[in-house]
This record gives structure tokens, C-alpha cells and sequence, in this order.
């Protein structure tokens, strides 16, 4: 099943796309407000790492680095997130992509926080993290 494409929109996900991409959102140990900044500008690891992460509402608790790239390299890997660019190559930045942006959307329409997953969503990320297998 095929989502249905909204005005304006250009690309349309498979269900089973956004359905993984929304869990790995929901799980992730990220705010809404992280994303929502996401949308206009890149944010670096260092502003998500630490105590800043927490005190910018981006992180739901202080995060090393390594754990900062290993949630953003799933992000990355179920569609949500991208790796800025400059003209040296790859930054330690991030932004939405389209999915990302429509997911993020989807939840500050419906109340502006995103809910926690399931214990039954969260034994489902685990396991496609970790064999990298679809839903």
C-alpha cells in the first residue's frame, strides 16, 4: 500500500516506509523540538550532545556523542534524517528529509509532542536495527 500523495507533497513512502520511520522516530531519545528546528536549519552533534541537549529541549536525557551519530545513523537509515553537506564534504550536522519533514508534520498536527512507542514498537526497532531487517 502506497500513501496517498497531499497537495504539494512530490514524493510518495510506502506504508511500511513511514511505518518504520515513525517508530524509529517514537523511540528515539529525541524531542519534537529538535525536529521541528530541523526543518529550517542543520543541528550538529555537539548541540545535541551533553547537557545542552537536554537544556535546548532536543534530547529526553544528557547523550554522549557516540550515542548522539548511533541514533542519528538510524534516523539516517530509515529515511528521516540526512547529513548535511559543505564544500569540504560531510559535516556533523543533520536535517529532515522529505519523509522526516512529513512525519514531523503528521505530529504537531495532532498535539505537537510525540508519543511514546509501545513496548511492542520498541521490540520491533530493536530488532530491525539490529538484523537491519524491514517490518
Amino acid at each position: 500500500m502506497v500513501a496517498t500523495p497531499t497537495p504539494g507533497k512530490i514524493i510518495s513512502y510506502p506504508a511500511k516506509t513511514i511505518a518504520r520511520a515513525d517508530i524509529a522516530l517514537r523511540c528515539a531519545p529525541f524531542h519534537l523540538a529538535l525536529f521541528a528546528k530541523m526543518r529550517w536549519e542543520s543541528v550538529s552533534v555537539p548541540k545535541l550532545a551533553g547537557d545542552l541537549g537536554v537544556k535546548s529541549g532536543y534530547t529526553r536525557y544528557p547523550l554522549s556523542e557516540l550515542s548522539v551519530e548511533t541514533a542519528t545513523s538510524w534516523l539516517i537509515q530509515v529515511g528521516m534524517l540526512r547529513r548535511e553537506v559543505d564544500g569540504q564534504g560531510l559535516t556533523d550536522s543533520f536535517r529532515l528529509t522529505p519523509l522526516g519533514l512529513e512525519l514531523i508534520e503528521k505530529w504537531e498536527q495532532v498535539g505537537g509532542v510525540l508519543p511514546s512507542a509501545s513496548a511492542i514498537d520498541r521490540l520491533k526497532n530493536l530488532s530491525a536495527r539490529w538484523f537491519r531487517l524491514p517490518f
